[in-house]
């Protein structure tokens, strides 16, 4: 038996996960939940400011592996052939010449500008704006192939925003990278940054690369946007690579912090979206949902097929970036689990500050409590909200709450919840917030549609597509469509699992590796024709109230 090692990071921890590569079972996992964030350090919500400190992920890189190899039958460890990561992105950090984020130096240790910025900061709605009105007067627009909008959840924007408010970053950082490809680098020992393996993915969907350009676009460009990054893409890369390339071999040190050999292959990095889709079996323009705090959706057409077609207002079209040899396109909401976390939150507050400063229990109990409580919000309000029937609440929601990513970006926008009135209770509002978040997915499948590029299946994967059956129905209903979902609980560590294999050298190519080691599915959601009818309706209405919106944003 040879196995491989997949290492999925999430927005909240990062989960391990050991696969056998002859039939793609999981021998074991581990996951681990990141301390600081979870403290919400660095953090400030309120100003869409969401960072990250490289300590969770490296501490977390250890931990998991070495729990989920403890966990694996004993010689396991000894059959490890590959890894290969799988991260959130856009997620940049400043680093010095060596490749070592600034905060992982005891100057900038506690700066948040120092630390790894989280696809979800959006610090950069002004200078995204700046982005575009240059791609627009300039004689290449840069921003063709990222959808025709640049986004403040991208590479450059955060680059910039951080360059303009920080002098000390400005002086120390030499270059940026992205998650994906830092934690490859670190594995393998990289110690130039100019010698580290950038992702086709990652540059391609984010950092206005593209090989019409020559790589990224040219100094002038960056210096009319502002002097600031004068000489960086110097600075920066030219060359990128596909995630079924080996970025090198385990170094001695990681080999001996995991229990490991330097024969173990670490793959090119890749984001987790696009990974999972792999994972989770995707196959021509079949849309590929990914499912969590956000969604990001994935279609994979033929390159001959595509051609020099331009699909305007999505997240990039990049050749390689899910299947090597195939277009990738990739579009996505900028919140779906984070709607509901948000609701949660809303409700819970009073337990905290009522029931969490009562005298009349003692700590254990009121801990205890609010725990219980916290857990049962959520899963009561869906049995409750799926009693109620489509269209009887009166209440249109928009699912903005963190901006809109598709189609056509636009960070600033605000969520909204229309109709409310003295009989409006939690579960007909957490009702409306679950169709918006179905909306706002009708309006990605039209946008593909319109623009030439047919939807012929649907795939469900990640936390919300096996765990919530109400939004999984319902989603069916909007869609008016069947939606598989895979039955790998893990799909972004599976599909991480299936890049290591082949940049191990066990499997030729990723049609194989998915041929082999792809779990298939396990559910199958059938629309209800009498629920589309109505939700038809519903969604003319979040339409025209969406538009209202964004008039007045």
């Amino acid at each position: 038996m040879s196995v491989v090692i997949g290492v999925d990071y999430g927005t909240d921890s990062v989960r391990s996960v050991v696969v056998n590569t002859q039939n793609g079972k999981e021998v074991s996992s581990a996951i681990f939940y990141y301390p600081r964030w979870k403290k919400g350090k660095y953090c400030d919500p309120s100003a869409n400011q969401f960072r990250q400190h490289p300590l969770d992920y490296v501490e977390g890189l250890e931990k998991s592996i070495k729990k989920a190899l403890k966990a694996a039958p004993k010689g396991t460890a000894v059959q490890v052939k590959g890894i290969a990561v799988d991260t959130t992105g856009s997620t940049p950090v400043a680093v010095d010449k060596t490749g070592t984020p600034l905060a992982m130096k005891p100057a900038f240790a506690e700066n948040p500008n120092a630390m790894f910025i989280l696809w979800k900061d959006h610090t950069g709605i002004q200078e995204a704006a700046e982005i575009n009105n240059l791609c627009a007067q300039s004689t290449i627009d840069y921003a063709k192939y990222e959808g025709g909008i640049y986004s403040s959840e991208w590479f450059w924007a955060k680059i910039l925003r951080t360059l303009r408010v920080d002098k000390k970053i400005q002086k120390a950082a030499y270059s940026w990278v992205e998650h994906c490809d830092w934690i490859p680098f670190l594995l393998t020992g990289g110690k130039d940054v100019h010698q580290m393996k950038r992702s086709r993915c990652a540059a391609g969907h984010k950092a206005l690369w593209h090989e019409d350009f020559g790589g990224l676009p040219p100094n002038d460009f960056f210096v009319q946007l502002d002097p600031l990054l004068d000489g960086l893409r110097e600075r920066l890369f030219k060359d990128t690579y596909t995630a079924d390339v080996p970025a090198g071999n385990l170094s001695k040190e990681w080999a001996k912090r995991l229990g490991l050999t330097t024969d173990v292959v670490v793959a090119v990095g890749a984001f987790d979206a696009h990974m999972g889709a792999v994972g989770g079996e995707i196959a021509p323009y079949h849309l590929s949902k990914v499912m969590g705090t956000s969604t990001c959706d994935m279609l994979i057409a033929p390159m001959e097929e595509v051609g020099d077609k331009l699909i305007k207002g999505i997240c990039g079209q990049v050749d390689g970036s899910i299947i090597p040899g195939m277009m990738g396109l990739e579009a996505g909401q900028s919140a779906f689990g984070d709607v509901y976390a948000w609701f949660k939150n809303l409700l819970s507050w009073t337990l905290e500050e009522v029931v969490g400063k009562s005298k009349l229990l003692d700590k254990q109990l009121k801990k205890q409590l609010i725990g219980e409580a916290m857990e049962r919000i959520i899963p009561e309000l869906t049995k409750s909200a799926q009693k109620i029937d489509p269209g009887t609440t009166g209440i249109i929601a928009l699912d903005w709450l963190n901006g809109r990513r598709t189609p056509d970006a636009n960070q600033a926008l605000k969520g909204a919840i229309f109709g409310l009135n003295l009989g409006s209770d939690a579960p007909k509002i957490f009702r409306a917030l679950v169709e918006a978040t179905c909306f706002g997915a009708k309006k990605i499948v039209e946008r593909f549609e319109e623009e030439g590029i047919p939807i012929e299946g649907i795939i469900g994967l990640g936390g919300v597509a096996k765990k919530s059956p109400f939004i999984m129905q319902t989603m069916a209903d909007v869609l008016n469509r069947p939606i598989k979902i895979a039955k790998s609980e893990q799909t972004c560590a599976l599909g991480a699992a299936m890049f290591a294999a082949i940049a191990a050298g066990i499997f030729e190519n990723i049609p194989t590796a998915m041929k082999k080691m792809g779990a298939g599915f396990d559910k199958i959601y059938q629309p209800n024709k009498k629920q589309v009818a109505i939700y038809e309706k519903m969604y003319a209405e979040y339409s025209k109230y969406g538009d209202l919106i964004e008039k007045n944003a």
